[in-house]
C-alpha cells in the first residue's frame, strides 16, 4: 500500500485523518500542499480518482474563494486546476491517494480514509 496524504497540520481532519492511518500501521507520504503545491495535473490527477470535477474540490468557504477576482469558470477544469495551484489554501483537505490503487478519498469525515485501509 502506497498513501500519499495532502496534508494540513493546522487542519484538525487532516490530523485526524493521518492519525487513522498511522493506526492501521501505514506510514503515508505527506505532501504539506501550502507549502509544496500540488501542479495543476496533479489536481486534475486527484479529481479525477475522486471521480469529482476540480470545483468539487474546492474549499467555497475560503475567503480567498469568496475574494476572488480571477476565479475562471467552475466548470472548465483545466483552467480550475491551474488557479487552484496558484491558491492551494482552497483545496479540500485533507485528500487521500493511494497510488498503487488508483483510488482517492477526502478525509471529511477523516473514517473516510479507511476505504483505501481495507
Amino acid at each position: 500500500m502506497s498513501l500519499k496524504i495532502y496534508h494540513n497540520p493546522r487542519c484538525s481532519k487532516s490530523r485526524k485523518t493521518l492519525e487513522i492511518i498511522r493506526e492501521a500501521g501505514v506510514e503515508p507520504g505527506i505532501v504539506l500542499y501550502l507549502e509544496d503545491t500540488p501542479a495543476a495535473a496533479d489536481i486534475l490527477d486527484m479529481a479525477g480518482r475522486l471521480g469529482k470535477s476540480v470545483a468539487d474540490l474546492l474549499r467555497r468557504g475560503e475567503r480567498t474563494f469568496k475574494d476572488a477576482t480571477d476565479l475562471p469558470d467552475l466548470s472548465n477544469d483545466a483552467a480550475l486546476a491551474d488557479w487552484v495551484e496558484a491558491h492551494p489554501i482552497v483545496l479540500e483537505r485533507p485528500i487521500v491517494v493511494d497510488t498503487a490503487s488508483g483510488k482517492a478519498v477526502i478525509g471529511r469525515p477523516p473514517e473516510n480514509v479507511k476505504e483505501l485501509l481495507s
